[in-house]
C-alpha cells in the first residue's frame, strides 16, 4: 500500500521548511538514512551536508541543531502514523479489531514506497525505537514543550485512547494505557533484539513476539 501524503510540521521545529525546496527534501531523507546507519549520536551536519553535496551553512538555514532535525524527524512519524491509523480503523466496526489494528502498527514494519524520493519507511521505524525518547528525555523539555513541538504524538495518544474509551468505557486511564503501549512497544522490539534477556522472547521474530505480548497485556488490563 502506497500512500503520498504530506503534513504540516510545526514552524517552531525548523528556520525554514525543508519541504519548501528538493535540498530540503533531500536533506530530511539522506538525515534519516544517515541516523539510521550511524545512531544520532555519530550523525553530524558535516556528514549530512557531504552525502547530499551541499555544506553544513545550508543544513543550520533549515535547522538550529540535529536535536531540532530528529525532532522534525519524528514528528513526521507521528503524523504518519496517526494517518495510518485513522485509514486502517475507517471501516472496521468490531472494537476489539480496531485495538488488534493499531497494535499491529505499533509492532510491525511500515510498507515501503515505490517512489525513491519517499523516505525509507524500514528506516525511520527503527529511528522511532532507538531514538525517539532522546527528543523529550531531555533537560530542557518543558520549555521545549512550551512551542507544542509534540502536539503529533499527542494527537497520536488521543487517538488511540478514544478507541480504548470505546471498548471500555469504565476504564479510568486510557491516555496513560496508550502512552505506555507505545513505548512498550519500542522498548520490547529493542530489547527483543539487542537484549533478548530482558525480554521473554523464544524465537527470532521479534515483531509477533512484541505484537502477542502487546496484544496479551492490553485486553488483561481492558478486560
Amino acid at each position: 500500500m502506497e500512500f503520498q501524503v504530506k503534513f504540516d510540521i510545526n514552524e517552531k521545529v525548523y528556520l525554514r521548511n525543508p519541504e519548501s525546496s528538493e535540498v530540503g527534501k533531500l536533506m530530511v531523507k539522506k538525515a534519516i538514512d544517515l541516523i539510521y546507519l550511524l545512531g544520532f549520536e555519530q550523525f553530524t551536519f558535516k556528514k549530512l551536508a557531504a552525502e547530499i553535496n551541499s555544506t553544513e551553512a545550508t543544513i543550520y538555514r533549515y535547522f538550529e541543531n540535529k536535536h531540532r532535525l530528529l525532532l522534525y524527524i519524528l514528528n513526521w512519524y507521528w503524523c504518519y502514523m496517526e494517518f495510518l491509523v485513522t485509514f486502517k480503523l475507517e471501516n472496521v466496526l468490531d472494537k476489539k479489531e480496531k485495538l488488534k489494528n493499531i497494535v499491529h502498527l505499533l509492532t510491525h514494519e511500515l510498507s515501503e514506497s515505490a517512489s525513491q524520493f519517499d523516505y525509507n519507511k524500514k528506516f525511520l521505524n527503527q529511528i522511532v525505537i532507538t531514538e525517539s525518547s532522546k527528543v523529550y528525555l531531555v533537560k530542557e523539555v518543558a520549555e521545549i514543550n512550551k512551542n507544542e513541538v509534540f502536539k503529533p504524538y499527542k494527537d497520536l495518544c488521543s487517538k488511540i485512547a478514544e478507541v480504548i474509551t470505546q471498548y471500555n468505557s469504565s476504564y479510568k486511564y486510557p491516555r496513560s494505557l496508550s502512552t505506555t503501549l507505545i513505548e512498550t512497544s519500542h522498548h520490547q522490539q529493542y530489547f527483543s533484539v539487542n537484549l533478548p534477556r530482558l525480554t521473554d522472547i523464544s524465537s527470532k521474530n521479534n515483531a509477533e513476539y512484541t505484537s502477542q505480548f502487546i496484544e496479551e497485556l492490553l485486553f488483561k488490563v481492558l478486560g
